[in-house]
Formats: structure tokens, sequence, C-alpha cells
């Protein structure tokens, strides 16, 4: 649909002289959104608000299928489903929400994984958001859902409209891939899309809004005359401000401890930080993660200017509003120089005199563009392709806005109250003939002393939690600094009194100097608030042992407390050991059990929808 603006006049409208000017200055100057937005609110507002009016004096729409003069009732009942796994897609979903509520709408908001998938042929409109993991799977609560509407059984939907959000990490080779699979499989099923799929980067809040915006004007637009007075109280679609801590207003917390964890001769160097919240009013549960903003290395700051011959006092422009800087705190705070993204060589290689890079990235040559970019920074790229005589500016404006870092919160609020502590393992390596740091992970190991303070925002989880009943037995698997959310589950359970038991999997690889957080365990399990742990030190041992091991000599104890109602939570890295530990637990439940694996698979499903089986993976 387009729109023809038409020049009024008081013989053709019925409007008066100053009216026909006012509304003749104003219309030209409207956007799409913001034309389909008035029109909604004009055709909602009650008779009795301004008189009588009518949307087509203000625009007349240009259709490519038959007109009809009677007003098309929608239902204002919208459903909001959404699959996370950090926690990102829940509080936009949240967002989208309050915002609808505001104008009156009834809304449903779930969990695709609480949402019962025979309850979709009844939605007429329906909001996806919902973000991507690894390569390009849907999240672990997204993924009953997402199989069901990939099923024969999905149902036929036409007579429902939807919109997706797609949350990623254009550093992913399957960006957003799990949106962009909802939105085609919606319109398979013949759905009609009420405003276009967005693909958020990890820099999400400006395209996210954006989308929030255009699905309420549509929504708004369509709804019919009888809608209720609480559509007209609000009618401005802009965001409200919030006065707490967020990802976009952190919160600068000051370093009470930074310790390493590991002993004297370990391979390995794990922080643990604790950090004050006194005055933040930030309130966070065990299971959120703590999102940190990091600096990037100095020393790889200094090469890249050095590279590129610039001045590091240079000023540049560092974002869409405005804000400036000097080059060397640019490339220093805000933004992404140790990864290289396929749209970033893509802008960079316009600006580049480079032949070689101008052909990698033409159509056609995307698995060598996927090869190069594979563990390259920005200062690898720059010395292997020239650009020469490209200023501070062209260059940084094409840069990704530096993202926060997650890590699993290590307290319990109950046991450190105005305190978050968190679990670090720095991360460097070399490669290319140069040493190579995890931007954050290092960040806080060698540059962050007590005194010093961290910008910071709690990222809750509700896909983590602790069991309602404090009486539900819980096996929690962990090794490395996947031990860290356990730290602050089993704190919370001491605080609180809660009687079930409970059975740690912990693993590293040595025993005397890799055994995170080992004086604490051992209190915990002498005073019986932790009943029983199981370790792994995988290079004490000729053979290498890990948690998987563990779990499977003891399969038998392990199935009678799944029988008994027990929930399991496994945290780390998601790749290798969650998806060993996945595999191991259909194993066990297959031996135990005595069931064939796809019932054992079913057996898991069953515990993820219960929400008896979560992970914090990454």
């Amino acid at each position: 649909m387009g729109w023809i603006l038409l020049e009024l006049q008081v013989m053709n409208s019925p409007f008066n002289q100053e009216q026909v000017d006012l509304l003749n200055r104003l219309l030209p100057t409207l956007n799409t959104t913001q034309r389909i937005w008035l029109s909604g609110y004009i055709a909602a507002l009650p008779e009795t608000a301004a008189g009588p009016t009518t949307a087509s004096a203000v625009a007349t729409p240009v259709e490519t299928s038959p007109t009809t003069t009677e007003t098309v009732s929608f239902s204002k009942d919208v459903t909001i489903l959404f699959g996370s796994q950090t926690g990102n897609s829940n509080g936009l979903a949240k967002k989208m929400s309050k915002k609808l509520e505001e104008q009156g709408f009834q809304i449903t908001l779930s969990s695709m994984g609480d949402f019962k998938p025979n309850q979709l042929k009844k939605v007429e409109n329906l909001l996806i958001v919902v973000s991507t993991q690894g390569e390009g799977d849907p999240p672990d609560n997204a993924i009953p859902f997402f199989e069901f509407v990939h099923s024969k059984r999905a149902p036929q939907l036409e007579h429902a409209r939807f919109a997706v959000l797609g949350l990623g990490d254009t550093s992913y080779e399957f960006f957003c891939q799990t949106g962009k699979d909802f939105d085609k499989r919606l319109a398979e099923l013949g759905a009609e899309r009420l405003v276009p799929r967005v693909d958020c980067d990890v820099d999400f809040e400006e395209p996210a809004t954006a989308w929030m915006n255009d699905v309420l004007a549509a929504l708004t637009q369509s709804a019919t005359a009888s809608a209720s007075p609480a559509m007209t109280d609000q009618p401005a679609v802009s965001s409200t401000v919030e006065s707490e801590y967020t990802r976009t207003n952190p919160f600068q917390a000051e370093v009470l401890e930074n310790l390493n964890l590991n002993g004297r001769g370990s391979s390995r160097e794990t922080r643990h930080i604790e950090l004050s919240l006194e005055g933040s009013h930030l309130e966070y549960q065990p299971g959120d993660s703590l999102g940190v903003y990091p600096q990037n290395h100095p020393q790889l700051v200094n090469d890249i200017i050095s590279a590129m011959s610039w001045n590091s006092d240079d000023i540049v422009t560092i974002s869409k509003h405005g804000d400036q800087a000097s080059l060397h705190e640019a490339l220093l705070h805000h933004y992404e120089i140790t990864t290289v993204t396929k749209p970033i060589v893509q802008q960079l290689a316009e600006l580049s005199s480079s032949d070689e890079l101008k052909a990698l990235v033409a159509p056609g040559r995307e698995q060598d563009l996927r090869a190069y970019i594979s563990g390259i920074d920005l200062l690898d790229l720059i010395q292997d392709h020239s650009f020469a005589g490209v200023s501070a500016q062209e260059f940084t404006s094409v840069l990704r806005k530096i993202p926060a870092r997650l890590y699993s919160i290590a307290s319990s609020p109950q046991a450190f109250p105005e305190e978050v502590h968190v679990t670090v393992r720095a991360v460097r390596y070399e490669a290319r003939g140069r040493e190579r740091y995890g931007v954050c992970s290092v960040h806080l190991a060698e540059r962050l002393e007590a005194g010093d303070t961290l910008p910071v925002y709690i990222q809750h989880n509700d896909n983590f939690r602790l069991p309602e009943n404090p009486e539900t037995p819980i096996i929690m698997i962990g090794p490395g600094t996947g031990v860290a959310p356990f730290r602050a589950f089993v704190g919370e359970r001491e605080e609180t009194g809660a009687s079930g038991k409970s059975w740690l999997f912990y693993g590293d690889q040595h025993f005397a100097t890799d055994f995170l957080y080992q004086t604490e365990w051992q209190r915990w399990l002498k005073d019986g608030v932790l009943t029983r742990m199981d370790v792994a030190f995988s290079r004490d041992t000729a053979d290498k042992v890990y948690v998987q091991h563990r779990m499977l000599e003891r399969s038998k104890e392990l199935f009678e407390w799944l029988q008994e109602g027990a929930a399991i939570y496994v945290c780390g890295d998601e790749k290798q050991m969650a998806n060993d530990v996945h595999l191991t637990l259909e194993q066990i439940i297959a031996q135990e059990g005595q069931l064939s694996p796809e019932e054992a698979t079913e057996y898991l499903t069953r515990m993820q929808q219960e929400k008896r089986y979560q992970r914090d993976v990454y």
C-alpha cells in the first residue's frame, strides 16, 4: 500500500481555511510510519473528542486489491512470544508488552517454552522476539515451539498477522538465523506480516525500539473505532526514560576485591572479583548475569593507530547524536577492535585500495571471506590490506560499538547484600606471531585494582532459576568458571534454609592449583548445605577425566535423583562441554530407565518444558 498526498482545500474537505493551511504544511513532512500511526489514532478517537473526522481526508491509500468502504475490525489481543538464552529477548518482549498495554491492547506475554503450541491457531496478532545461539540454533526455551512451527502439525495461519524481531551477533556466520527461520515459516503458513523483520546486532537498542514503534503504529492503525479509551490516553509511541541503571546506562561499581583463585604453578589465571552495588538499587537473583563494559588492550589500540599513521589526539564522532572523543579514547572504550565481522569487512573494502580485499567480499566468495575473518582482529586486517589515506573518522564510522561481556553472577544477594561477585578466566594466546588477549578478561586481570570502578548492569535470566520449591533436589554441572552460578545457588540455599538435596559435578585441570572455591565447597559439604560433590581433574591422571565421566560412574544414583524430581543445571562452554553433558544425560536416562534413545530424548525434552533442565551456556 502506498500513499498519494492530496492538496486539501476548503471546498473538498470538512475543514476551515486555518485547518486546511495547517494540514497542508504538516502532511508532506510525515514519513510512512507517522502517517499510518496518525490515521489509526484518528480512527480510534471517540466521536465526541474532536468532532467528525475522516482518515481519507488525510491520505488516500493506493490499493492493489479491491477496496471496501467498511472498516475492517481486528482483535486487540496480541500474543508476544520470546525465545531467550541470556535474557535480552525477554527484556525486549516485556518492554513491547508495556508499550501495547499503555495503548489499550490485551497482551499475552510468554516464553516460547511455556506457550502451548495448540493455542497458536487461535492467535490473531503474534509478535516474536528471539535470539540465535551458536551455529544458528534456537535458544533452549524456544526449541519445542520452533520444532512445532516447522512440523507438519503446525496449523495454517491465514487469519493471523505477525512481526519478528531477531537478536544476534554479526561475528557469527548464522546471524539472527532463528528469527529469519520464524519469519519465513510463519509466512509459509499463511500469516501476514505486520512490519518487516528486523535483525539486531549486539548493539540492539535503537533498531529494536524502531521495530517496536513500527509494530505499535501498524497495530494502532488497524484498531477499530470501538477501541477502549485507554488507546487515547497516551498516544505517544516514544520510549519512556528509565531512571534505574541499565545496559545503556551502566552503574560505575567500585572494585572491592580482585583475587587470583589459581594456585602457584597453574597454567591458568582465574579472577574472583567483588564489586559494590551500594547506592545503585540494582537487584539480582542467583542465575542472573553481570554485564561488564571492558576496555580494549592499550597495546592493540596503539598498534592500530601507528599502523594507520593516525594521531591519537585526533577528534572523532562516536555516536549518531554527535558525541565526540579523541581517537585513542574511542578505540580504547567505544569500538570493537578484536573481532572482525563480514559487514564491517564489506564496508571497509569500499574504503580500501586493495583489489584483493575487494575481490574477497565479492559475491561467490562467501566461504573464502568466512575463512579469512575467522580469528583475525582489526590490526590483522590493516596489516593485510592497504588503507592508505583513509581518515580516522571514515574508518571508525563503520566499526561496531564494543559490546558488554556477560558473566554468570557468583554470589547470593542474600549472603552478600549490595555486592556482586564474578568469576573470570583470563584469556591469552598467540596467533600470527602476536600476543592476543581476551578483551574483558585481561582488562579485569591486569588493569583493575581495588578502588577502581567498572561500568556494569544486571542481565536478568529467568531461564536459569532455582526451583520455587526449596525441597526440590538440584544437580549442578559446572566445570571451570561454569561453577560460578552454583556458588550463588548454594549460598542462596544456605541463607534461605532450603531443605532440598544438592549435588555438584565440578572439573578442571589440576586438583592442587585449579580447584576454584575449594574451601567454600568443603565447608558447605561439612555443614550439609551441599549434599554431595563429584570432581574430575583432567590432567591429574593418565587418561583425561571430565565431568561427564563422573556422571556415568554415578549413573544409577543420578537417575534416582531425576525420578525423585531433581532439577538439572548446566553452565559452561556450549560447543563441547554442554553438548557432551547433554549426550551423557541421554545415555544415563536410556540406560537406567531402560528406554530407547528416542524415549530418552523425549524425557529430557519434558524436563526442559517443566523447567527441570536449564542451561546457562556460552
